[in-house]
Formats: C-alpha cells, structure tokens, sequence
C-alpha cells in the first residue's frame, strides 16, 4: 500500500530552503527532509500539507503551488510525495517537535543527505518556473535577445544554435556564459553543438541524443533533454537527467501539422515520471498555472519571454 504524504519546500524572503532532520527513530531517521507529514483519508493534499506545518513548524501556509509528485518505492515502503511550494506563510518557523531544522541556499542542498524519494525534490527546489529557449533563426538578433531575456528576469536559457558554424557558435557561447553569469542565469547548450559542455553550465539533450545515450555523461552539472513521448520521459529519467521538456503540449506556429499533446495527456505523461518537466510548444505566460496544476515545474518558450 503506498503511503501518500504532502510536503512543504518552504522559501523565506531572501530565497533560502528549510530543511529538518529526521529522528533517527522514524522510517529513513538521520537523514534531511522537507517538511510535511502524511495525507489523511478524509483531506487534500493542500489541506495535510497546512495542517503539517502548523503542527511541526508553527507557521500558516497563506500559499502554495504545485512543485513535483514524487512515486517511490523503497525496500520496505511504497511513497507518493505531493510537493508544494511555499513562498508565503505568516509566523516564524521553529521547530514545534524538537526536530534540528536549518534554512539553506538552494544550491548547497546537494551538500545534505536526503531520502532517495527526496533527490527529484531537491532539483525542482533550484530550478526556476520558466525555461527560456534561445533560437538561433536569426542569427543578427541572438545577443539582443539574450540580454532581453536577462533583463526579463529569466534564469534558466537554452542555447539552441542549428544555424551557426561550430566556431561561430563556441564564440557566442562564451559570451553569453559571461553575460548569464553575471546576471545569475543558468546557461545549457543544445547537443546540436558539439564540443560545447565544458561551456556553460550544463548541456540539453536532443531526443535522438536522448535516446542514443545509455548512461548520464560524467562531468556535467546541468543536464536536460526533450521529450516527445512516454518513452523518451522514462528514458530521460533513466538516464539521470535532471529535468526535460515535454513537447507540443499545445498547437504551435512553428509546426502546424503536428497533433498537440493537451493538457490531459501532458498530466497523464508527468505523473509517471519522477523528473521536473516544462511543458514547451504554444506557450504563454498565462499558461504557467495551468503547467504546474498539471504536474510540470513550469513553461518553456522561444517567444513567449520576449514579447
């Protein structure tokens, strides 16, 4: 029988993760945690999830999105992780049962031991709701859009050069490594160019390179790919990467006589994979709700952040 549970990713002001220690006499004790608790038979989700935080932490849950759902089996227990996030709550957070808690930088989490069930959690935990797809169709525009991106806000961009040689290519990359650093931006090179990992900080899979790999190249910090169908996800999450995008999720302009996936089968896909998926293909800003009410970490998008 799985034990169903609902479980905070609960941000402060300042963009900081609490964490808590499990008592070493609980089911996976010694290890960190997210806070939550389990979901009663008569409640939802949400409803377990405020009622958890009041009781271990104090705190009122005023909101929460949808982050991940999580299915895991361990050797001797059978889980379903409803992940939240929470960004606005009202009280001081302090630990209500005498558990260790501390708040942390997303990007040292990977420095903490966790349940396994915990690692997609902790990925989704650093990665923004948007995913920007920088497109190399007009080669003229490719830095000004970059640094319209920046401007934007946008923290996670897609270098998808086709068009470019190999050395025009690595040349724009380290200019554009520069400038997403120095905005705090992620930055992922397409597979298309080769030779390019050591570049930035991390590499997005093509579904034929997807699908060519057996195993999760050594030495890259970021990986992702796209996902076209129920076996490309399982094989993404197979592999190991850490996130992808599921696409055409709606009708796009660019590709007018491929059949859309829809919402229901985007949602359907999603919660048989314990990875961050960007739902890509139609998307606008409005749509980031919908996304994430249907299992995905956010939307992805060429035009959608620059309009």
């Amino acid at each position: 029988m799985q034990t169903r549970v609902a479980v905070g990713v609960i941000k402060n002001p300042q963009g900081q993760i609490l964490i808590a220690l499990r008592d070493d006499a609980r089911h996976q004790g010694g290890l960190w945690e997210f806070s939550g608790g389990k979901i009663e038979a008569d409640e939802t989700a949400e409803h377990a999830l405020q009622r958890e935080l009041k009781e271990e932490l104090g705190i009122d849950v005023q909101h929460a999105t949808p982050l991940i759902t999580i299915n895991h089996q361990y050797p001797d227990k059978a889980v379903q992780l409803q992940v939240f996030t929470v960004d606005h709550f009202t009280g001081e957070a302090h630990s209500a049962e005498n558990q260790p808690i501390q708040w942390v930088n997303p990007s040292d989490l990977t420095n903490y031991a966790f349940p396994a069930a915990n690692h997609a959690i902790i990925t989704a935990a650093q990665l923004p709701p948007y995913y920007a797809i920088l497109d190399d169709s007009d080669p003229s525009r490719l830095t000004a859009n970059l640094e319209k991106l920046l401007a934007n806000g946008l923290k996670l961009i897609q270098a998808r050069l086709k068009n470019l040689s190999a050395q025009q290519s690595h040349a724009f990359i380290k200019q554009a490594y520069r400038l997403c650093q120095q905005h705090g931006a992620l930055l992922l090179i397409n597979s298309a160019v080769h030779h390019a990992a050591d570049l930035a900080d991390g590499v997005h899979l093509t579904s034929r390179d997807l699908m060519a790999m057996h195993r999760r190249p050594a030495l890259i910090k970021w990986l992702a790919a796209s996902c076209h169908n129920l076996q490309e996800l399982q094989h993404a999450q197979h592999i190991g990467v850490d996130f992808v995008v599921l696409a055409p999720v709606l009708a796009t302009q660019t590709h007018p006589d491929t059949a859309p996936l829809g919402w229901s089968q985007f949602a359907e896909w999603v919660g048989m994979c314990n990875v961050p998926v960007y739902a890509l293909g139609g998307q606008t800003l409005a749509d980031l709700t919908t996304a994430q009410h249907a299992g995905g970490q956010g939307i992805a998008a060429i035009r959608a952040f620059l309009d």
